[in-house]
Parts: structure tokens; sequence; C-alpha cells
């Protein structure tokens, strides 16, 4: 799957080995597949990522990062009921008040492949203000939420969501700690971010 191919350190095709000088300055750029845009942006950003073929793997990825961060017995930040359902034998210790919580867990809009960022609304996050809420997040998706631009997200919120389109909605972007912000995050929410992706497709 060409998602993995750099993470790896597969091979390029000949086509990528054509170095851009070769090809002539009026050749339009060979553009990355979304899903291999989006990891190499999303990493670029400071994102962590665990790409899982399955559920067992979703829920040893989120286990590994519980105990990684020793947050096991900790309060979680949850609006999502659905998400309590999906892992409900990893019985959370959940509050819906952020100033008790680790971290948040949550599920995302979709994956913004040109820039590297996460689209999230009042499904995901209520009213809140990405500041307001923990540092720490856990985002669970999926491969079906990706989409090339922010434009093509706001598409799809609004025809998966006809009746009552959500409100609050923004990008998470920046996934660096608090002590590796620089001047270039400065006034943006910057998060440390674990996100789970499932294969679907």
């Amino acid at each position: 799957m060409s998602l993995f191919r750099k993470i790896f350190g597969l091979k390029n095709t000949p086509e990528e080995n054509i170095r851009s000088e070769e090809r002539g300055k009026y050749m339009p750029e060979i553009k990355l597949p979304v899903d291999e845009q989006f990891t190499i942006n999303f990493k670029a950003n400071g994102g962590k990522f665990l790409y899982c073929e399955n559920m067992h793997e979703i829920q040893d990825s989120l286990k590994s990062i519980l105990e990684e961060n020793n947050w096991q017995d900790d309060k979680v930040l949850l609006f999502d009921q659905r998400l309590s359902d999906v892992f409900k034998e990893f019985k959370f210790n959940k509050t819906k008040r952020i100033s008790e919580s680790s971290y948040f867990f949550s599920t995302c809009e979709h994956l913004i492949s040109d820039d590297g960022s996460l689209l999230i609304s009042s499904n995901q996050i209520a009213e809140k203000k990405l500041n307001e809420l923990p540092d720490n997040f856990i985002i669970y998706a999926t491969t079906s939420q990706f989409v090339q631009n922010i434009g093509e997200g706001l598409r799809g919120i609004k025809g998966k969501n006809k009746n009552k389109i959500p409100t609050n909605i923004t990008t998470i972007k920046h996934f660096k700690t608090i002590e590796d912000k620089d001047f270039l995050t400065y006034g943006s929410s910057s998060k440390n971010l674990y996100l789970l992706l499932l294969e679907d497709l």
C-alpha cells in the first residue's frame, strides 16, 4: 500500500526517481495518493501515527499508548458514547470535566491530506475551544476518512449531517508537546497527539 512505502523505506517508483529538474519546470508535479500525502504531512506536524489493519491491532495499540504514558487509571475526557461502546473492555475512568482529565479520547470528521491536519467539529468537542482541552489527544479514525483538502472535508460534513450541520468546526494541525513549541506555532493550540488509524477500505 502506498501509505507506508516511504515510512518503511520501500523503493521509490521509477517515476519518483526522476528528479524534478530532469522532468522540466513546466511539467506538472507528481501527485502523491491522499493516504501517503497525509502520512508525510501529519508526521512533519509532529503527530504520532499507528496504522492498524483490524480492531484487534487498534486495541493493542491503544493499550500500549496508555501503558507508555501511565494513563491506565487516569481520568479520560470522553464525549462520544459510541467510543465508550466500541472500547468497553478498557473500562475507562471517564469524566466530562476537563480539569480532571489526563487525556482526550475522540474520533474526528476527516483527515486532511494536503496539510496533515484533522478536521473536528461539535460532534467531537461539543462547544469547547481546542485550548480548553487537555494537551494529550488520542484520536481514532479510519482510512475512509481521508480527503484531499478542507473544502472536501466540509462538503463531507455537510453531506453526512443533512438534518443538522455541526458547529464549532476546526482543524488540529500542530502536534508538538508544550516544550517543543516555537514561534511558528505561537497562538495555535498545540497537542501531543496519537492517531489510531484503522484500515477500512
